[in-house]
């Protein structure tokens, strides 16, 4: 009988329930990772479960409340399980196809037991974080290697590190971005995920990287190529591009910062101050740090930023919705597993059947 090839798509985490016990559970997971919080593991631990998630846990579930479906839990979550259905009906049953969480549940090591189970002859790993950074797809790539380390028979292996310029997944932020008529807006925010500025400075051999002297915010070189702020500017480039969006009409910005030490900026929050200063009324933000809409864009910028703009003077924050399901994202990681790149859109007919 044929073995099955193996396909592990892991996204950050949410916890089990927006209940304060669960919430905490999750925080308490998320934040002690080294490589999220990557300070000593003595004052991480006095940090994390000594402030920030006994204050932090009754307030997130809160918010968590607020988008939590009756039916369906966590947004992050069952949609993460539709695209794995969706994937599964695009490469058939030589396929076998695990959903993970970096933190809590369906946990790393579940879906990597029932890969070994299976016996796959292969195992492609494909961390849900189309920009590379150490706290994201590097925890998740070193998860999966301790725990695959004790394997005694290890099946072929490899991994898709990064994906911020995929051309399929570009041409579906896009999509999105178009049915929201972009040209009726103010302005356009790419509001990522932020870091803190220290991290940028170990993407490098020299562990000195400096954006500034690297052009970041303006290409991809081999000095930049694993820089996680070099990598969110193209995707927006990239995206505004597709949309025809004027650089002078756009701002790259950075959310969800923590503690008082220097994180990316510019902040999104001063950005919309900045804004409302300068007359913008209607805001469009997309989000392109995230495949599956999640606490992040459904409260923190919906919610929260819309609220803030607000107060400013502002009158409308719009929320250009994720990934999910659409077709084009189902396409890009089907490609991704297969190791293919989408073709371009004017590749002949015939050239592009000798490619396949």
């Amino acid at each position: 009988m044929k073995a099955k090839k193996g396909v592990l798509l892991i996204n950050l985490g949410t916890p089990d329930s927006p209940k304060v016990p669960d919430v905490r559970r999750y925080l308490d997971e998320f934040l002690m990772d080294g490589r999220v919080i990557d300070i000593g593991v003595i004052q991480r631990n006095l940090l994390v479960r000594g402030i920030i998630v006994p204050f932090r846990s009754p307030k997130t579930a809160k918010l968590y409340n607020e988008i939590w479906d009756k039916e369906k839990g966590s947004p992050l979550l069952y949609i993460s399980k539709e695209q794995v259905d969706l994937l599964r009906e695009e490469l058939g049953d030589e396929y076998h196809i695990e959903l993970a969480m970096r933190y809590q549940n369906p946990s790393i090591e579940q879906a990597l037991e029932k890969l070994r189970v299976a016996m796959v002859d292969s195992v492609r790993i494909i961390p849900l974080f189309p920009q590379y950074a150490s706290a994201t797809t590097g925890s998740v790539i070193e998860k999966v290697m301790r725990l695959m380390s004790g394997w005694p028979a290890f099946p072929e292996i490899s991994i898709v590190n990064q994906f911020y310029d995929n051309e399929l997944m570009i041409e579906a932020f896009a999509d999105n971005g178009r049915l929201k008529r972009p040209e009726t807006f103010d302005h356009v925010l790419f509001s990522f995920h932020g870091l803190p500025v220290r991290q940028l400075k170990n993407v490098d051999s020299s562990g000195n990287h400096d954006c500034n002297a690297s052009n970041c915010r303006q290409e991809i070189t081999s000095a930049n190529k694993f820089c996680y702020l070099a990598q969110c500017h193209a995707t927006a480039r990239l995206i505004a591009q597709k949309l025809d969006i004027n650089p002078e009409k756009y701002t790259v910005c950075f959310q969800s910062r923590l503690g008082k030490e220097p994180w990316i900026q510019p902040y999104t929050s001063d950005t919309l101050e900045k804004l409302a200063h300068e007359g913008a009324k209607r805001l469009l933000v997309f989000s392109p740090a995230f495949v599956a809409d999640c606490i992040e864009t459904l409260y923190e910028i919906s919610v929260e930023y819309g609220q803030e703009f607000n107060k400013l003077g502002g009158e409308h924050v719009e929320l250009v919705p994720s990934l999910n399901t659409h077709s084009k994202w189902i396409e890009a990681l089907k490609l991704m597993v297969l190791g293919r790149q989408p073709m371009p859109a004017a590749t002949p007919l015939g050239e592009a059947i000798i490619n396949k």
